[in-house]
């Protein structure tokens, strides 16, 4: 069993590179479901998500070669409409093969997916979708099977509520068919974007029509393609929190500026100061921070996979915060863990009220999900004394080399071999 120990209390300084990212690369390894042509894909983040796809692409078909950060994905004679529980119950992004498989094969069979314990996140919204095109659905032992029964070639559908995860099942769906559809309230994340542009990039036929609105128009093949995926704003979003919870001046690099905005403007408001380098980097510099009230919403809104990172420096940060999760009703499980640490949090329902201590003190805690995880990282990196992380496999599954960079800057971290 492996472990992360930190001894707090050291400055970071140098450079980061921010990996690929994550989010962004799982989409567009299911899309090469749509494709027999060979596609090479650059700047892919090597995490255990990432692998656990790669194991189900090629259980479905795909051979898939990694060298490195690079992925050359070609096509075998072996078909296969079924993800089997043994790889989905990982990772949430499984059900994104879906989408691809009915709009290759007409039927698919799909294990429920699992991921971080961060609340129900149902499948809901990627049925009705489908129903509405002409698919039966139905949810047994486990495994959502879908079937072409009279497939619709127009289709005009509203999401009843924003939603990543769905509105990459529809655009997977539609873009290698017959249909023309027309998708309204749509979710418009980097990574939604990085999808569109790969996909375009390899003959589909995609366009905006509003913010929230997509235009489809169906192809009947896909074409080789190489692609090169867009950079981790998370990564870099959690590397912003590590310098300013240690007062400490770091450059980041391999960023796109565009994609932080939503998350510099936060950290603007807390105190945070950035020399802005280049489109691709930036330097955060030593500031002291102030109480915020914030809320996570979809894009281009606070991101709710940055709302641990931020707790772990508002509670260190003097005076009284307030953050309301909107976006999952169960992702305050890593408060526990904080409070383990000294930190003083009191939650009620979807908010979390924060006042500011002096001082962390580290203890042995354990990770509940990936951006759980980095958050007691964070907080280790400041907390008087050693703290120890357990269950760090959530950790692996979405940081590319995580203690390795951090131990290059300066932090006293390391991983712990434990039997």
């Amino acid at each position: 069993m492996k472990k992360i120990v930190i001894q707090g209390g050291a400055k970071l300084h140098g450079s980061i590179n921010i990996s690929g990212s994550k989010n962004a690369s799982l989409p567009i390894l299911a899309a090469t479901l749509l494709i027999d042509e060979k596609i090479i894909l650059s700047n892919v983040p090597i995490v255990k998500d990432i692998l656990t796809m790669v194991n189900l692409l090629e259980t479905l078909g795909k051979k898939v070669k990694v060298k490195r950060n690079t992925l050359e994905i070609t096509s075998k004679n072996k078909k296969n409409y079924v993800a089997k529980y043994e790889l989905v119950k990982t990772m949430r992004a499984g059900i994104l093969v879906i989408g691809p498989l009915l709009a290759k094969y007409d039927k698919a069979k799909v294990s429920l997916p699992g991921g971080c314990a961060i609340g129900a996140r149902p499948v809901d919204i990627h049925l009705d979708f489908l129903s509405k095109c002409g698919y039966q659905n139905k949810i047994s032992k486990g495994y959502v099977v879908s079937n072409k029964q009279s497939i619709k070639k127009k289709i005009s559908y509203k999401f009843k509520k924003i939603s990543v995860g769905a509105t990459e099942t529809a655009i997977l769906n539609c873009c290698l068919s017959n249909k023309q559809v027309k998708l309204k309230n749509i979710a418009i994340e980097p990574e939604i974007i990085d999808l569109i542009n790969f996909l375009n990039k390899s003959g589909a036929t995609i366009k905006f029509t509003a913010k929230r609105s997509l235009l489809i128009k169906g192809v009947k093949s896909l074409n080789s393609t190489k692609y090169s995926i867009m950079p981790d704003r998370i990564e870099a979003g959690t590397y912003m929190i590590a310098a300013g919870i240690t007062q400490s001046s770091l450059t980041l690099n391999n960023i796109l500026i565009d994609h932080l905005k939503n998350i510099i403007i936060v950290l603007k408001k807390i105190g945070f100061k950035f020399k802005f380098i280049s489109n691709t980097s930036l330097k955060i510099l030593p500031s002291k921070s102030k109480p915020i009230k914030i809320k996570t919403v979809p894009y281009p809104g606070f991101p709710t996979d940055m709302q641990a990172q931020l707790m772990s420096l508002l509670i260190l940060t003097k005076g009284t915060s307030e953050i309301k999760e909107d976006i999952f009703e169960n992702r305050f499980l890593h408060v526990l863990e904080l409070q383990r640490m000294g930190a003083n949090i009191q939650i009620n329902n979807n908010v979390a009220k924060i006042t500011g201590i002096d001082k962390l003190s580290g203890a042995e805690v354990m990770a509940t999900d990936l951006r759980a995880s980095v958050c007691l990282v964070l907080a280790g990196l400041v907390a008087r004394g050693k703290t120890v992380i357990n269950r760090v496999y959530h950790l692996e599954r979405g940081y590319e080399d995580l203690v390795k960079k951090l131990k290059k800057c300066g932090a006293k971290i390391k991983f712990l071999n434990v039997r």
